[in-house]
């Protein structure tokens, strides 16, 4: 705080008291708390005031207080206020009017305490000028012409530069500050966890870094406001946080103070942790292995970081500058190639550990409370890239905006995306123009040729696919069901009308060509334990009457064996299910 030089109150001392009430309040204030910090107060006899006036300020940041006026609290934390806001609107400035300036400068002061409503002036102390102008330089030139009111006496002195530490104070940075730390409060009441005020000695770095984000960062600033921060030693070393881990659900996030971060190190962190919430890694993990997945998320997160330049990352963490075009799905299907070095990497939370908490699965963020909760976090990430670069904020990777842009779009439902493949391969037939003799509803005049468009002849079995069927007892029979009655309307819809089907488990049964609405109806659930599926693509690889080009559908729920596929290819999978290699083809996942 301030250094004040004035002498206790004496008990019934009453003009002191409320001088020191006026001086909690100002000091009290996030928007005057830095300033505050960095000016000295002086309140004795002989300081320089004007007998009529109550304080002056000097350009090194002192501001004396006149000794023996006497005034309500809300009146001194008014003077008090308006000395500091010289300091911090940069008013020390050298102009042929200096009076005429500094009144021009009060005027403008008041007009912005009048607006914050704060304190109240005491009688005979606002100079404010009406239709003078909005800004400074517009009241000086107003007073340069019609001159200055009978009496007006300045509370501005310059000084030569001159503090113990070697330089002056940024004031305009402070000021600065403290309109972010305002805002940042303001955030706080609405938020229902107000502060008592900007006290930096009171706030941990952890939460200076987080009220960063609210105020300076718009990207992230919406969903740093909505989580509660955790700074318990004892509980993060109970759960096995070294530095730093999320829970989405219950919307915290824990930082272990013994990791011992620097300030920008705990925004390199605290903004990891957002970005695994806002790109929602928990709920894309659909299957694979939670642990990799969580790695895989780290590398392109700090990757991302590194580049935008948000804190600096602490050693260790994970990074590669190879990856840097690439996505979390594609880092994580490098990662299973070589599962046991990568399960020996730390996250922010520890070797073997996930940063990102909750046992919640698909079901629970399926549920009413996790789908609202789950639509808040892509919300505020979106709306915080509008803000970011609609206020030009900063540089961001093109991956991320793809990736938060790619999570503001609906999800594309499994059976649409398999229609689109189906479009690809079996495009509408072509008709062409026939003569050929018209029916015997035309009898009656035979002699008339009309034409008439008719399909392009071909052979039946070059518009044909194969349907490779996992019937092993893991597969769920509603699946199946599903999936087989959805390929038999495509297949319809499209001109298919046989389906080269062969079902698999430990075993090939090649059930040949069938009509497509005939497969559900001849699938049987052997049961045998595992699944073998490579000795079913070889077979219709091999085939002598299945076309060379025509395309594949394997329906799998992942208990499989590894794949050689060698000609076009799809998988149709239950969702939260996953191949236990990196597939070529597409992956539809029923939901």
């Amino acid at each position: 705080m301030a250094r004040q030089k004035n002498k206790a109150p004496a008990a019934g001392d009453v003009a002191a008291a409320n001088y020191q009430a006026g001086y909690y309040q100002v000091a009290h204030k996030p928007l005057f708390s830095p300033l505050v910090s960095h000016s000295s107060i002086v309140r004795r006899a002989g300081v320089p005031v004007n007998q009529h006036g109550w304080a002056s300020v000097t350009s090194n940041g002192v501001i004396y207080v006149h000794p023996t006026r006497r005034a309500e609290p809300d009146e001194w934390a008014y003077v008090l206020a308006h000395c500091l806001l010289h300091l911090g609107f940069g008013h020390f400035q050298e102009r042929p009017e200096p009076l005429a300036w500094n009144a021009a400068c009060d005027s403008f002061i008041a007009g912005f305490l009048a607006n914050l409503k704060f304190g109240r002036p005491p009688d005979g102390f606002v100079f404010q000028l009406e239709q003078a102008g909005s800004t400074e330089e517009q009241i000086y030139r107003h007073i340069c012409e019609r001159g200055l009111p009978p009496g007006y006496y300045g509370d501005l002195i310059h000084e030569p530069p001159r503090n113990r530490r070697g330089q002056i104070p940024d004031w305009t940075a402070a000021l600065g500050a403290g309109l972010s730390a305002a805002v940042s409060h303001a955030v706080e009441v609405a938020s229902g966890r107000p502060r008592a005020a900007w006290d930096p000695d009171r706030w941990s770095a952890a939460e200076q870094a987080r009220d960063w984000f609210i105020s300076s960062y718009p990207l992230l600033g919406a969903l740093a406001a909505s989580f509660k921060l955790i700074e318990d030693p004892y509980l993060c070393q109970r759960m096995g946080i070294s530095v730093a881990a999320v829970d989405m659900a219950l919307r915290e996030i824990y930082i272990n103070p013994a990791a011992g971060l620097s300030d920008q190190e705990l925004r390199f962190v605290m903004a990891h942790e957002l970005l695994h919430v806002g790109l929602r890694h928990d709920v894309r993990c659909q299957g694979r292995d939670h642990y990799l997945w969580n790695i895989a998320c780290d590398y392109v997160i700090n990757g991302w970081l590194v580049e935008m330049g948000v804190g600096s990352m602490p050693r260790g963490l994970l990074y590669d500058a190879e990856l840097k075009a690439s996505s979390a799905e594609e880092v994580y299907d490098l990662i299973v190639t070589d599962m046991r070095r990568f399960r020996k990497l730390a996250t922010l939370r520890g070797v073997g550990l996930s940063d990102i908490l909750g046992g919640e699965g698909p079901d629970w963020w399926a549920s009413g409370e996790g789908m609202d909760l789950d639509s808040f976090y892509r919300r505020c990430l979106s709306q915080g890239l509008e803000y970011h670069q609609g206020g030009g904020r900063g540089f961001l990777p093109a991956g991320l905006i793809e990736e938060i842009r790619a999570l503001e779009m609906p999800v594309i439902p499994w059976d649409v995306q398999l229609a689109r493949w189906f479009d690809r391969h079996f495009p509408p037939l072509e008709k062409r123009r026939s003569y050929a003799r018209p029916s015997r509803r035309q009898a009656a005049t035979p002699d008339i040729p009309r034409p008439r468009y008719v399909p392009e002849e071909r052979r039946e079995l070059d518009r044909t696919f194969g349907v490779v069927l996992d019937t092993s007892g893991s597969m769920d029979r509603q699946v199946l069901a599903q999936a087989l009655g959805t390929i038999a309307s495509y297949s319809l819809a499209r001109d298919v009308q046989l389906v080269r089907v062969v079902f698999c488990d430990a075993a090939t049964y090649d059930q040949g060509y069938v009509a497509p609405e005939a497969i559900a109806g001849q699938v049987k659930i052997k049961g045998r334990g595992g699944t073998i599926l490579q000795p079913a693509i070889d077979l219709l690889q091999r085939a002598e009457d299945f076309p060379p080009d025509g395309p594949l559908l394997i329906i799998t729920d992942g208990a499989c064996d590894r794949l050689e596929v060698r000609r076009s290819h799809a998988f149709v999978m239950p969702a939260g299910c996953r191949l236990p290699f990196v597939p070529r083809g597409e992956v539809f996942y029923i939901s």
